[in-house]
C-alpha cells in the first residue's frame, strides 16, 4: 500500500499540489505534520532535489521526527540532505557560512534570555538609572520587538513616533541602551536569538550574491505553523521564494497565540495578496477530539471577525459533554479538579500521563501542586526552570562557551572566578573598565595585560595569566577532540566536577546539582556517538544544538507517569486524552489586559480554542467564585468564554468531596445556567449565566446536623491541620468565624466559608 493511502481526499490534494504558492489550513487536530511530511516525500519521488527544499518547522523536535519519516519514505541518507528546522536553527546556519560578511566570527556566541538581561542590567547600572524604571525585561521586550520589526538602531533614534512613546513611558534612555547593547553583543561575538533573523535580513538586503544563491538553493519552500511568524520571518521567506514562488505555508489563523512575541496573524490572512494566483486547501476533518469537543470550540471561534472561514468536524463518536464546574475559591478548585484526576485513574484510565491540568498563567499552579501532593499524584510542571538554565548546568556551558568564542563577555563574567581563584569583584570591574576605555573585549584586556594595563595587584594579574592559559588550552583541542573528551576534559581541569564533589555530603540539592553535570556530561556522549562519520561532532556544534533549544523541544511526553500541568501556550501542538482548563474567570482569561481592544481579545478566544482542541475524550472547565490575588479576596465573574458554548455540548457541575461526616460545602454550592442569550456584542462583559455564590454557609449534606449545627464543642477535621475541636464561635453569616484548637498544630482562627471543615462525631 502506498503512504498516499493514508491520506483523506483534502490532504492528498494538498500533497500533490508541488508547484507555485500554496495555502493550507489545518484545523487541528487535522494531521497537518503528516501533510508536510507527506508532501516532501512525494516532491522527491516527482524530481525535486532535496538539497533544494527548505522546510521550516515549529520546532527542532518537530524536524528531527519528519526528517525520519520522510527517511522511511525516499530513505534516510536523501533525507538527511533536506534543510529543515526552525528559523533560528537554519538561519543561525547560514549566518555562521556568511558572518564575516556582517564582520561576526563563524563561531559567535548565542545569547539566551538570561544572558540578554545580565548584559542590560549591567549597560542599565553604568548608566546610572533606576533598574526599577528601566527593568531589563521591559527595555529587553522593547528592543526584541523592535528587531522584530527589522528597526536598527539608526532608526530607532530617528522615530519620532517611537521615541515619543519611550519619553510618554518616562523612559527615555532606551535608545541609547539598545545602542550600547548593541555594540556590546558585537564586541563579544554574540548575537540574541531576534539578532539571528534581524541579521539574516541584513545579510540578503545588504549582499545580494547571498540572496541569488539561497534563492536558487531553496527553490521548494514549506513553511509550518505560519500564523506564527512575525515581520522578520515573513520578509526572510518572501525574499527567499521570490525566484521560484514554489511556497507551501501551513497553518491555522484559529491558532494564532503568540502575537505577544510579535507573531502577526495578517501574514497568513495576507497570503492571498501576495500571491494572487495561491491555491487554498483546507483541512477540516478532525482526527482528535469527540464530537461535543469539536463542536463546542468551533462555536466559540466563530465569535471573531479576523479569520479564515472553514467548518472543523469530526468522525469520532459524539463523547461526553464538556464538564463546567465552578467551586468557592481557587483553593477549592485545586480539590476538586484533583479529586475528579484520583476517581478517573481509579476507574480505569490508565496511566497519569493521559491528564493535563491547562491555566492561563503560571501562577495559578499553586492550588493545583497542593492539591496533588496530599493525593500523593504524581506532577510534572512545564515551563518553570529548564535543565539548561540551572546554575550548575549555565556554569559549564559557560566554559564550553568561552572555550569556543572567548570574546563571550556573558560567559567570561560568569566563570572567569568560579570556582574560586582569587580573582576578586574589584578585579573584575577594573577588567570591565578597562575593555570600556580601550573598546575592545574583556578577553583582549586579560589575553594582553602588556597592552592593556589594568588596574589589579601582582598576584591578580598572575591569575588573569593562569586562566587565561587554560581557556587557551581548551580552545586548541576544539577540532582536535571530539565534543564529549573535550567536555570532560573542561569539566575536570576547570574544578567545577571538583567543587561540585566536595559540595555532594552537604546535603540533597548538591547531590542533585552534581547529578545534572553527570546527566549533562551523557547528553554530550549521546550525541558524539549518535552522530554520523561523516557529521561534525565537535563542541561548538553541540553548543549550537543547545542555544538553539527551545520549550517546545522539551520532551512533554515522556514515559514517566505523571499528571502534566502547563500554560496554554505551552500545550499548544499536543493532546491529551483528559484536559482540565482552569481559572476561567473574567480578567483571568480572558486576560484584564486583552480587554481594551477586539484584536487583543479575539487572540484571547484563540486561546480558548487552542486550549479545548488539546483534549481527546473529555474536557472539562472550572473558575472559582472568589481567589486571592495580592493577599485580598476578589470576587470573580465566569469567563465569557463559557458562555459561547451552546447548551447542548455542556454540563454543569457542583462540587462534590465524596468525603465521610458532614461538610460545610452542601447540594447549595451548585448552580444552574438561567440565560440562554445569544452572541455578547462588543467587549463588555457577559451577561451572569450562574446563580451568584450564597452569602450564608451553605448546609452540610452528610452526615447528622447541618452548618447551623457547629458550635463550642464540635469535633471537626481541617484538610490541612487534620482533627480538631471548636473553642470559639464569632461573627455572622458569610464572616462567620471558628476558633478550633488543633492538637499538633494549635489554635487556628479560620473563615467558616472558607475553611472547609467536616463536622464528625466524638
Amino acid at each position: 500500500m502506498s503512504y498516499l493511502d493514508e491520506l483523506n481526499d483534502s490532504q492528498l490534494e494538498a500533497v500533490k499540489s508541488i508547484y507555485g504558492p500554496n495555502m493550507v489550513i489545518a484545523g487541528a487536530g487535522s494531521g497537518k505534520t503528516r501533510v508536510l511530511t507527506f508532501r516532501i516525500a512525494y516532491m522527491m519521488e516527482q524530481g525535486a532535489d532535496p538539497f533544494n527544499i527548505l522546510a521550516l518547522t515549529f520546532t527542532n523536535k518537530a524536524a528531527r521526527e519528519m526528517t525520519d519519516r520522510i527517511g522511511k519514505i525516499v530513505g534516510p541518507s536523501e533525507a538527511k540532505n533536506i534543510t529543515m528546522g526552525t528559523f533560528h536553527s537554519v538561519f543561525s546556519r547560514i549566518l555562521r557560512f556568511n558572518s564575516d560578511r556582517l564582520g561576526y566570527p563563524s563561531n559567535f556566541t548565542i545569547y539566551d534570555t538570561q544572558d540578554s538581561k545580565s548584559l542590560l542590567k549591567d549597560i542599565i547600572k553604568e548608566f546610572n538609572l533606576d533598574d526599577k524604571v528601566y527593568k531589563p525585561s521591559m527595555v529587553l521586550g522593547r528592543i526584541s520587538s523592535a528587531k522584530n520589526n527589522l528597526i536598527s538602531v539608526e532608526a530607532y533614534e530617528q522615530n519620532t513616533e517611537i521615541m515619543n512613546e519611550d519619553i510618554q513611558s518616562r523612559r527615555p534612555e532606551i535608545a541609547r541602551i539598545y545602542k550600547a547593547y548593541s555594540q556590546r553583543c558585537f564586541k563579544a561575538g554574540a548575537m540574541d536569538f531576534d539578532d539571528l533573523l534581524y541579521q539574516t535580513n541584513v545579510l540578503l538586503r545588504d549582499f545580494p550574491d547571498v540572496l541569488h544563491f539561497y534563492q536558487q538553493k531553496f527553490q521548494y519552500i514549506l513553511v509550518d505553523e505560519y500564523q506564527d511568524t512575525n515581520y522578520a520571518q515573513y520578509l526572510i521567506v518572501k525574499k527567499l521564494a521570490a525566484m521560484y514562488e514554489n511556497i507551501c505555508v501551513v497553518g491555522d489563523d484559529a491558532q494564532s497565540i503568540y502575537s505577544f512575541r510579535g507573531a502577526n496573524i495578517q501574514n497568513i490572512l495576507n497570503f492571498r495578496k501576495d500571491y494572487p494566483d495561491f491555491k487554498l486547501y483546507k483541512l477540516e476533518q478532525n482526527y482528535r477530539s469527540t464530537k461535543n469537543i469539536v463542536e463546542a470550540a468551533n462555536h466559540v471561534i466563530a465569535k471573531n471577525q479576523d479569520q479564515i472561514k472553514k467548518k472543523v468536524w469530526t468522525d469520532n463518536s459524539t463523547g461526553n459533554k464538556i464538564k463546567v464546574i465552578r467551586t468557592l475559591t481557587d483553593n477549592e478548585e485545586g480539590k476538586m479538579i484533583v479529586n475528579r484526576i484520583f476517581d478517573l485513574k481509579q476507574s480505569g484510565v490508565p496511566s497519569y500521563n493521559d491528564f493535563a491540568i491547562l491555566y492561563r498563567t503560571n501562577k495559578q499552579s499553586r492550588s493545583f501542586e497542593e492539591a496533588l501532593r496530599k493525593l500523593n499524584i504524581p506532577y510534572k510542571i512545564y515551563g518553570g526552570v529548564s535543565f539548561y538554565q540551572r546554575k550548575e548546568i549555565k556554569d559549564l556551558l559557560a566554559y564550553f562557551r568561552l572555550t569556543t568564542n572567548p570574546r563571550d563577555e556573558e560567559a567570561l563574567k560568569r566563570v572567569i572566578n568560579y570556582p574560586k581563584r582569587g580573582i576578586g569583584k574589584t578585579s573584575i570591574e577594573n577588567v570591565i573598565i578597562a575593555a570600556n576605555n580601550y573598546g575592545v573585549s574583556m578577553w583582549d584586556v586579560i589575553s594582553n595585560q602588556s597592552q592593556f594595563p589594568l588596574n589589579v595587584n601582582g598576584p591578580t594579574k598572575t591569575k588573569l595569566y593562569e586562566f587565561v592559559t587554560m581557556i587557551k588550552s581548551f580552545s586548541a583541542q576544539v577540532n582536535k577532540m571530539n565534543a564529549y573528551d573535550l567536555a570532560q576534559t573542561i569539566a575536570r581541569s576547570s574544578g567545577v566536577l571538583k567543587e561540585l564533589y566536595n559540595e555532594k555530603d552537604k546535603g540533597p540539592e548538591e547531590v542533585e546539582r552534581y547529578q545534572n553535570i553527570e546527566e549533562l556530561l551523557a547528553g554530550i556522549k549521546e550525541f558524539t556517538v549518535s552522530r554520523a562519520e561523516d557529521e561534525d561532532k565537535s563542541l561548538s556544534e553541540f553548543m549550537l544544538d543547545v542555544a538553539l533549544l527551545t520549550d517546545a523541544d522539551e520532551d512533554k511526553n515522556e514515559e514517566r507517569n505523571h499528571v502534566t500541568l502547563m500554560t496554554i501556550h505551552s500545550s499548544k501542538g499536543l493532546e491529551f486524552p483528559h484536559v482540565f482548563l482552569v481559572g476561567l474567570e473574567e480578567n483571568l482569561f480572558p486576560s484584564q489586559m486583552s480587554l481594551h481592544t477586539r484584536s487583543d481579545l479575539e487572540e484571547e478566544r484563540r486561546l480558548f480554542y487552542v486550549a479545548v482542541t488539546r483534549a481527546m475524550e473529555t474536557c472539562t472547565l472550572s473558575f472559582a467564585s472568589s481567589r486571592f490575588i495580592w493577599g485580598n479576596l476578589v470576587t470573580s465573574e465566569p469567563s465569557r468564554f463559557i458562555d459561547e458554548i451552546p447548551e447542548e455540548y455542556i454540563e454543569f457541575d457542583s462540587p462534590s468531596r465524596g468525603t465521610s461526616g458532614k461538610s460545610l460545602m452542601g447540594k447549595n454550592a451548585g448552580f444552574e445556567r438561567p440565560f440562554t442569550g445569544g452572541l455578547n456584542k462588543g467587549l463588555s462583559q457577559p451577561p451572569p449565566r450562574f446563580k451568584p455564590v450564597e452569602k450564608s454557609i451553605p448546609p452540610a449534606n452528610t452526615g447528622s446536623g447541618s452548618a447551623a449545627d457547629l458550635i463550642v464543642g464540635s469535633n471537626v477535621i481541617h484538610d490541612r491541620f487534620g482533627k480538631g475541636k471548636v473553642t470559639k464561635m464569632e461573627g455572622d453569616g458569610p464572616d462567620k468565624k471558628a476558633t478550633i484548637f488543633f492538637p499538633h498544630h494549635g489554635a487556628k482562627t479560620v473563615l467558616l466559608r472558607f475553611a472547609n471543615l467536616t463536622i464528625v462525631e466524638d
